[in-house]
């Protein structure tokens, strides 16, 4: 438990935040799985759209610093790479 006025208020500040991040994180996570469940799908715009979708809450993640950048990063080449590998094996 914290002693000091300053630390208390931290304390209170770090409670904040982490129901903020908690929110965000989850709104995120949700935001990839319809991306994922969208590439399943054998509609090719419902797929194009979801990724997009995903990828802009993706960047935002990481401006708000929900997730770090490299995460961001990696999970958005995957989905691109599926994304891509459905346009191939279309055409």
């Amino acid at each position: 438990m914290p002693h000091s006025r300053s630390a208390k208020k931290s304390a209170r500040k770090l409670e904040r935040r982490t129901l903020r991040n908690r929110s965000a994180r989850t709104a995120l996570r949700t935001v990839v799985r319809k991306a994922e469940a969208g590439l399943a799908s054998d509609d090719q715009s419902v797929a194009t759209a979801a990724v997009a979708q995903a990828v802009r809450a993706l960047d935002k993640a990481v401006t708000k610093g929900i997730v770090h950048k490299s995460t961001a990063s990696r999970k958005k080449s995957r989905l691109f790479l599926r994304l891509n590998a459905g346009n191939i094996e279309e055409a």
